[in-house]
């Protein structure tokens, strides 16, 4: 089975290691210019790098749908710059998984494959696509929907270990972002730890910084640009999430209810 999904972020990339992991073959599309904080685990970074690891699985970028296939076929995740879901038309894949996390729908039908799944608030099952998995931290965290919607989009950041809103760090200014630390690094309260144009993103609490936007990468103001995990432990840079972990979960549920023969 092809599955091909939309974004390669921290989430989408949890949602390709359940599927790459159950036998299918994945293609992940992104923009030219990831903007992904969470890197160490995105295999958004084959985009800036041609290759990325997350956890026991490669990703490799792919300049078409030839290339993309043959990457996929041969065991390892093949990743494409195609915002506008181009390749679909020549890749004809089993599925589709939207899992741009956007927040709304930026053009998935329930036309492109058999199978589409949204990831996220902004999808109705029976809609827009056949089925939804739920996003938001809590009972119904990667719940697989086949009718209505997930949870509308609170604008609040997930809990963890008991910090919320305080664990994002946000963009002081407009312009190309600068690192000055690095993913993994141990932070305190006030620690400048990235710039733009000259203006210090400094950490919010102590911990470990978990997600930073890549250097050269523009950003406006407020725009999320770093996280610090509040629990300490560096492990857990190099390892997708809980909530990547449920939300590939459900994925995989909704895939397979619709796919399987059973």
């Amino acid at each position: 089975m092809l599955v091909y999904v939309r974004g390669a972020g921290d989430i989408a990339t949890g949602i390709a290691l359940r599927l790459h992991r159950a036998g299918c073959q994945v293609v992940m599309a992104d923009i030219a210019e990831p903007t992904c904080i969470r890197r160490t685990v995105a295999f958004s970074e084959a985009i800036r790098l041609g290759e990325a690891r997350v956890e026991d699985v490669t990703a490799r970028l792919a300049a078409d749908a030839r290339v993309a296939r043959a990457i996929a076929a041969a065991g390892d995740v093949a990743v494409v710059v195609d915002p506008d879901a181009r390749m679909i038309g020549a890749l004809e894949p089993d599925a589709v998984v939207d899992a741009i996390l956007a927040k709304r729908n930026l053009g998935t039908s329930m036309d492109m494959a058999p199978v589409v799944v949204g990831v996220g608030p902004g999808f109705t099952a029976g809609i827009d696509c056949h089925a939804a998995v739920e996003t938001k931290r809590g009972h119904y965290l990667g719940r697989a929907i086949y009718q209505g919607s997930p949870i509308a989009n609170t604008g609040v950041p997930g809990v963890i270990a008991g910090v919320g809103a305080d664990r994002v760090l946000r963009a002081p200014a407009d312009g190309p972002f600068e690192c000055v630390r690095t993913i993994g690094d141990a932070v305190s309260a006030g620690e400048v730890v990235g710039r733009v144009a000259g203006e210090p993103m400094v950490a919010t609490i102590d911990g470990v910084l978990r997600g930073l936007i890549a250097s050269g990468v523009r950003v406006v103001r407020g725009m999320k640009s770093g996280d610090i995990d509040p629990r300490g432990e560096r492990a857990f840079c190099d390892t997708v999430s809980d909530k990547a972990s449920a939300v590939g979960g459900g994925v995989l549920e909704a895939i397979m209810h619709f796919s399987s023969p059973f």
